[in-house]
């Protein structure tokens, strides 16, 4: 039997970061369906959502079946990526106080793996079978996997009670492989499972366009907007002019008023708060050097350029060596926020190389 640590390791190249206009979650490759799986919270009604995984950049996905009832929703694959293999395991092997371990890994966070054990093994809630753990769960982590100590997966975690001490639920590994399988012949079409009687709705058999065909309950394929999102307000001329900046929008939204996107090795998080009307946009270069002795004239050195520069600081986030810009939204037009936002990005990219080069600042990890 693999050690925690081992099982933890075989997972981190199979867990995905998904991202949506609304918010961020988890999902996890099976090679054997060729698909990825998550909670249909995460995808939140979007046909198109953007992920990630620490074998490759990010990148958009089409959304392919959504299902309300097991809040389970099946995304494409990485295109020209080997990930590695991960197997299901049996559900009805489990019993009380086997231990398990729930991992994810959402936007923003580092990777996270929590044990612990299986509280009960057939919580009832809403009709559907759940595995209650007392193994903690980010919110973020929905739609990672629940697995045993044999390295399979056993469940999708999918809610917390908020307010409880570690209360987690995760939707047992049957339901998810009955899902897959009612999927499997008709992989690359847009479906939905209904939530009132079960049958896989498709684009070919669905009733004038939103009824079930079984039982005429409303549904709603995932399919792609007719008309582009558009967001309003400052959100808009901040997208406008990453736009401008040659950025791709859809890759760089990473929630309400989150985006990222990466200059040269750099990567420049922006977020905006409408509560307290700033724009704060962070550049994360390089790491501190490891050699104590060059600490000191690595201050001095971000403390002489912080004199120089005008709007822009230099400063130390733990190890992360941090370039950042502060703007007032009512200070924000498309013309002088181009003029901002590409000084920023240029002197993230020299920073990034000066550091390295003649202070000895390593590179950054990426979560």
């Amino acid at each position: 039997m693999p050690s925690t640590v081992e099982i933890v390791d075989s997972f981190k190249d199979t867990i995905i970061q998904i991202a949506t206009q609304a918010g961020t979650g988890t999902g996890f490759y099976l090679r054997q369906y060729d698909l990825i799986v998550t909670n249909n919270h995460v995808v939140d009604n979007n046909a198109e959502v953007t992920i990630a995984g620490k074998q490759f950049e990010k990148a958009l996905s089409r959304v392919w079946y959504t299902d309300r009832k097991h809040d389970l929703a099946f995304l494409q694959a990485p295109a020209q990526v080997q990930l590695p293999e991960i197997k299901l395991g049996e559900y009805i092997r489990m019993k009380d106080g086997d231990p398990v371990i729930a991992i994810g890994h959402p936007y923003g966070l580092n990777y996270t793996a929590t044990q612990g054990v299986i509280s009960k093994v057939d919580r009832v809630r809403e009709g559907l079978k759940y595995i209650q753990i007392d193994a903690a769960i980010n919110p973020g982590n929905s739609g990672g996997p629940l697995v045993n100590m044999s390295g399979e997966v056993i469940g999708v975690n999918t809610f917390i009670i908020r307010g409880g001490d570690n209360l987690g639920f995760a939707l047992p590994e049957q339901y998810l492989r009955t899902a897959l399988d009612i999927y499997a012949p008709y992989k690359g079409k847009p479906s939905t499972r209904c939530h009132a009687c079960e049958f896989l709705v498709l684009p070919e058999n669905i009733d004038n366009g939103k009824y079930c065909p079984s039982c005429g309950s409303e549904v709603k394929l995932p399919e792609l907007p007719k008309e582009e999102y558009e967001p309003v307000g400052v959100s808009k001329t901040i997208e406008n002019i990453l736009k401008a900046l040659g950025k791709d929008i859809k890759l760089a939204r990473e929630g309400v008023n989150i985006w990222s996107v990466k200059e040269g090795s750099a990567k420049i998080v922006i977020r905006y708060n409408p509560e307290n009307y700033f724009i704060a946009s962070d550049a994360y270069l390089c790491l501190l050097p490891s050699d104590g002795m060059k600490i000191k004239p690595l201050y001095q050195y971000l403390l002489q350029e912080n004199y120089h520069n005008k709007g822009l600081v230099l400063s130390c986030q733990n190890q992360n060596i941090v370039l950042s810009r502060i703007i007032y939204d009512l200070d924000l037009s498309q013309e002088n926020g181009e003029l901002l936002f590409r000084q920023l990005f240029q002197k993230a990219d020299a920073y990034d190389d000066i550091l390295k080069k003649e202070h000895g600042c390593l590179d950054r990890v990426e979560e």
